[in-house]
């Protein structure tokens, strides 16, 4: 597997086509590994939407805005505000129908800069590329691809215009990508001070191992005065020597007490803030010198662990797969349940899992068994690395969906390793890349529209 290979999401697309075509459904895209199919970026959920809105048929619409070359339905303004108010409905936010109109019309002015931009810069798309992600949205939406083109007629999208359009979506997020990242520059200061910070926040973050002596009490009167002295009385004890374990096996009322009254590693986010405080003083082993006092009772509490995160270590994971492609030949359901056998026979021993890929997987692992070596976390797409991250060793995925097809994958070991340091200054720099993005595209797309020509028409009589 080829390590170069882009990262991106296409469950967006199916979406938004669900959104434009009421009678389609996306499904949830479990993992997305970089495969040996480059392909281009993909059209953001806006994006695919607004190409089968543009490619819906309406009768008597008229022309509401030029932009360059290309012009805005009013038709199309309508139904993207329409869109936009009922996006604002659901979250309780509601919108005049001005404002909502105003919103929608910028917005499709913006993504005409974009287009015809786009188709002026040289950029390209086959049609063999173009017909993956078409089919892909079937896929996603576990359509055969003619089930696919009669579903987008019987909502009135023309099929011809809709993969003009979803082209045209196409050379937005390459130019988009390839002009704005040009515009972004990260200096080596800015890295060392990323660098430092992460590990200042590593620092901070480190998860805990704190033991405890819990006595519990009402929240007034001599019953709890009577647990402060019982409390009170066991910091005494373990203060002259004796053991902290055996004490909380004998006095604390914690569910942990059979464990000594360790509650086990973690993250500072996930304990009470009390406890963080009251043990940052404290070195790993030492007990706080006075009891804690909570809305439950009071606690005497011991610090056993300490464990910073290292930036510098990483958990990489080794992991093979096997990959069909649905196609008019291949029902996407069909593909599922051979991916599902495939499972069973490698857990009933009836069949091995490269031997399976060797035959059977559509991606150029094959020939190693489907073997996709070891990864460093972000080496994969978001839902691969979610997908992955959930098996234990030797464990075996349900088969899932990617722009690629449908794939079931196992995880073969994990292993700590220590990250070079050139790796962690590339992951730092692609991380502040990230981060001046949107001020770098914003910028880029005002420069465009500075320079579009535009014309706003009025409604014909």
């Amino acid at each position: 597997m080829n390590a170069s290979m882009t990262r991106f999401s296409f469950s967006a697309l199916a979406l938004a086509l669900a959104l434009s075509s009421p009678g389609l459904s996306a499904q949830p895209a479990n993992a997305k590994p970089p495969l040996d199919t480059r392909t281009g970026p993909t059209p953001t959920a806006a994006a695919a939407e607004e190409a089968a809105a543009r490619a819906r048929r309406v009768p008597g619409d008229h022309i509401a805005v030029v932009v360059n070359s290309d012009v805005v339905t009013a038709g199309e303004i309508a139904g993207r505000a329409e869109r936009g108010r009922e996006e604002l409905r659901r979250r309780g936010d509601p919108v005049s129908n001005e404002a909502a109109t105003q919103q929608a019309r910028e917005a499709l002015i913006e993504d005409r800069v974009l287009v015809t931009h786009a188709r002026d810069s040289g950029a390209r798309v086959e049609e063999p590329e173009l017909d993956r992600v078409v089919a892909n949205v079937a896929a996603q939406n576990r359509l055969s691809l003619p089930q696919l083109l009669e579903r987008l007629k019987a909502d009135g999208i023309d099929v011809k215009r809709f993969r003009e359009n979803l082209k045209d979506q196409l050379l937005i997020e390459r130019v988009r990508d390839r002009e704005v990242q040009g515009r972004i520059r990260i200096t080596d200061a800015e890295i060392d001070r990323l660098l430092e910070d992460q590990q200042r926040e590593a620092a901070n973050n480190a998860q805990l191992n704190i033991a405890q002596i819990l006595v519990p009490a009402p929240a007034a009167g001599a019953a709890r005065e009577q647990a402060r002295a019982v409390a009170e009385g066991a910091l005494r004890r373990v203060q002259a020597g004796e053991a902290f374990a055996a004490l909380a096996a004998e006095l604390s009322q914690d569910a942990n007490r059979q464990g000594g009254g360790a509650i086990g590693l973690k993250a500072p986010d996930k304990l009470p803030e009390l406890f963080v405080q009251a043990v940052a003083s404290l070195k790993v082993g030492e007990v706080r010198t006075q009891v804690l006092e909570s809305a439950v009772g009071f606690h005497v509490v011991k610090l056993l662990e300490r464990q910073a995160v290292n930036p510098d270590m990483a958990t990489e994971t080794r992991a093979r797969h096997i990959l069909l492609r649905p196609s008019e030949k291949l029902q996407p359901q069909v593909a599922a349940q051979r991916l599902f056998d495939f499972k069973q026979a490698v857990q009933s021993g009836r069949a091995k899992f490269e031997d399976l890929a060797k035959q059977h997987s559509e991606d150029g692992s094959a020939a190693q068994g489907g073997d996709l070596g070891w990864s460093v976390p972000g080496a994969f797409v978001p839902e691969f690395e979610q997908a992955m991250s959930a098996l234990a060793p030797n464990s075996i995925s349900e088969p899932f969906q990617s722009q690629f097809g449908l794939h079931i994958v196992q995880v073969l070991e994990r292993r700590e390793v220590k990250i070079d340091p050139r790796q962690r200054r590339d992951k730092a720099r692609a991380t502040l890349r990230e981060k001046k993005f949107d001020d770098a595209y914003r910028e880029w797309i005002g420069d465009l529209r500075s320079r579009a020509f535009i014309e706003v028409r009025e409604a014909p009589l």
